[in-house]
């Protein structure tokens, strides 16, 4: 792992932020944009043969030069094509162009998280595929909701500021949006994992907000305070909250004192803008380097079934997850290389946490070639046809020189229960 080789990439129409896990330090560090600001704006530009992105590309379009264009997110999905003088651009191209041009500081990339303030299969497909282009690893390239990030980053702070429920408000200049993230019933999964979600509990529109940029209304921040005040009270009722996370352009200024003595009554509250990238750039460290991750992070696009094989991994034997409960089944294709031990099967174990049971299923080694002990490489293949169905393909890759691959493939298609609808049992 190199210096900035692990990053958390905040994104969404307006801006995006990175974040890059330092080495030193241990932990993620946010990349400067001016002093004490992360915020690269979202917008792509061209001067003559020089590209240019971020404040340079806002620069341009200020003083309506060149070409720009913002709103890369919405029009990469919607496929637009933007044209300017005889040139024909594709969206998608320069949300690429845009990302490339952003990352240049980082040459290498282990691992990558996107966080978005609104996941769809759509997003993520398309994000990925960018960072593939970029020569990622696309077994390290993963995409996050907000929900999500805010959920990672907490898991990295001391245990007591999520030991009950923890709060997440997040202001723009006209709405105010309350996150609660709580414990799943103990016991799931054995009781050997910690599992969470993050609920959107309220929300609130303050024309208010609206007049007390860009210059401080103070009539007009008052009756915001007083509405923030009460917004807060009835988000907390009957809630034990041991933290409060403020994020958010709209608590730029301080209009809320008042709101900020409650939020601080008998538990710790922090506030700052780049939560998302530092939450993305955990969840990157946390997928490259545990091979089990603890707690885990649920909610209704996530999967409850997790799919386990016995390995040895650096040198300790345990049940191994091909399928993690708590990841996006599009995001589950994989492949492994074992070395066989002994045995004339493979099982797997199929756990559901809505069911609350363990299914086993195999598949048979018996046309495989017979081996001395370690000396048969294996390829295990998980790909998802759907949201429930995940087929499993073991193949022989042979043995260095020693052995050649044979035409050895068995396959099995698992059937996975998925939530319908049951997600809020597991609460």
């Amino acid at each position: 792992m190199g210096q900035g080789s692990i990053i958390g990439y905040e994104i969404n129409e307006k801006t995006c932020q990175i974040s890059f896990y330092n080495d030193k330090e241990m932990e993620p560090q946010t990349l400067e944009v001016d002093s004490d600001n992360f915020q690269i704006p979202l917008i792509i530009g061209k001067l003559r043969d020089t590209w240019a992105y971020g404040k340079e590309a806002r620069r341009l379009a200020t003083l309506k030069e060149g070409f720009t264009v913002a709103r890369l997110l919405s029009r990469s999905l919607a496929n637009e094509k933007i044209e300017f003088g005889d040139e024909t651009y594709d969206a998608v191209w320069l949300l690429s162009q845009f990302i490339q041009m952003s990352l240049q500081s980082f040459p290498k990339i282990d691992g990558i998280v996107f966080s978005v303030p609104v996941l769809t299969e759509e997003l993520a497909q398309m994000l990925r595929r960018i960072a593939v282009r970029m020569n990622i690893d696309k077994r390290h390239i993963f995409i996050q909701d907000y929900k999500e990030s805010f959920c990672n980053y907490l898991f990295y702070q001391p245990k007591e500021l999520w030991q009950y429920d923890a709060a997440l408000f997040c202001c723009d200049r006209n709405e105010i949006k309350a996150y609660m993230l709580r414990r799943l019933k103990p016991g799931l999964g054995g009781g050997k994992t910690t599992f969470v979600t993050v609920d959107e509990v309220a929300n609130a529109h303050m024309k208010e907000l609206a007049l007390v940029y860009p210059v401080l209304n103070e009539d007009k921040a008052k009756e915001a305070d007083a509405m923030f005040c009460k917004f807060i009270q009835s988000v907390f009722d009957k809630r034990i909250v041991s933290s409060v996370f403020l994020t958010g352009e709209g608590f730029e200024n301080n209009w809320y004192p008042k709101s900020l003595r409650v939020l601080c009554n008998g538990r710790r509250a922090f506030i700052g803008n780049n939560l998302y990238s530092k939450g993305a750039c955990y969840t990157a460290y946390r997928k490259l380097y545990m091979h089990i991750e603890n707690p885990v992070y649920l909610s209704e696009t996530k999967l409850t079934d997790q799919i386990t094989v016995n390995m040895r991994v650096d040198g300790q034997e345990m049940w191994y997850p091909l399928v993690s409960w708590g990841a996006h089944w599009y995001e589950s294709n994989n492949q492994w290389e074992v070395i066989l031990e002994e045995g004339d099967d493979i099982e797997f174990h199929i756990e559901s946490l809505v069911q609350g049971t363990v299914k086993t299923e195999k598949i048979s080694l018996e046309r495989l070639p017979k081996r001395a002990e370690y000396s048969t490489r294996l390829q295990i293949e998980t790909m998802f046809q759907d949201e429930k169905t995940c087929k499993i393909t073991v193949r022989d890759v042979g043995f260095g020189d020693f052995f050649l691959p044979t035409d050895f493939r068995e396959e099995k298609v698992i059937h996975l229960g998925g939530n319908d609808g049951k997600f809020n049992s597991l609460s």
